[in-house]
């Protein structure tokens, strides 16, 4: 549990095999807690927990700091040994046991930037986060573009970026109430970059008044 002068932030971590969900969750964390690395399969096999971390000078409320005490990583889907009701049920498993008290601030959807999100993809990865989160799945979803440096090399920037993004990916954009995040893929991240990404988390959190997503309501 969270000090007194500390408020919990809960995250989890969902998306794609080798979509860059554990590096995402490292840079968060400014850690190596999740494994990442390049694999001939997926290397995600159960849910895991990252180890906290305080941060300090981003955003105060009521007084107290915040700490992103748990970023929380799941096996991607599909996955090369795993079936897609085995880690939606190991995902729902975990959810209930680490946050099932506390809930959810946020459910954070990796996707990469330098890939194309085809509409198959678009509506799978809907209906699984549906069954996982429940009916209010978009309110406690952001998207999480990784490999954004590959897009800044090939001359995109954000506007741009999502000027040229095909319909089925704003159509995402537009379920979860453009809520988004752009986050490099570098194997490590510099403090000030880690500062940005995490001052724009905390601010969805805090536009969506800091509500939980409580697990039991994590049925569709």
């Amino acid at each position: 549990m969270a000090g007194s002068n500390e408020m919990t932030i809960n995250l989890v971590v969902l998306g794609r095999t080798q979509s860059g969900k554990s590096a995402a969750g490292n840079s968060l964390l400014g850690s190596s807690d999740f494994r990442n690395y390049c694999s001939p399969r997926s290397v995600t096999t159960c849910c895991s927990l990252g180890c906290s971390c305080c941060i300090l000078g981003i955003i105060r409320r009521n007084g107290s700091e915040l700490a992103l005490r748990v970023v929380f990583d799941t096996p991607g889907y599909p996955h090369s040994s795993l079936s897609e009701e085995q880690v939606r049920d190991t995902a729902s498993s975990a959810l209930a046991h680490h946050f099932g008290e506390e809930g959810l601030h946020l459910a954070l959807l990796v996707l990469r930037a330098d890939l194309p999100l085809c509409p198959d993809e678009s509506y799978h990865t809907i209906q699984f986060i549906q069954e996982l989160l429940g009916p209010t799945w978009n309110d406690f979803t952001a998207v999480l573009l990784t490999h954004a440096d590959k897009a800044e090399e090939a001359g995109f920037s954000e506007e741009a970026y999502l000027h040229s993004a095909s319909s089925t990916l704003l159509s995402l954009l537009s379920s979860v109430q453009h809520k988004y995040i752009f986050l490099g893929n570098q194997k490590s991240i510099i403090k000030e970059e880690r500062a940005t990404v995490l001052r724009k988390l905390l601010n969805l959190i805090k536009q969506n008044n800091y509500q939980m997503l409580p697990h039991k309501h994590n049925k569709a």
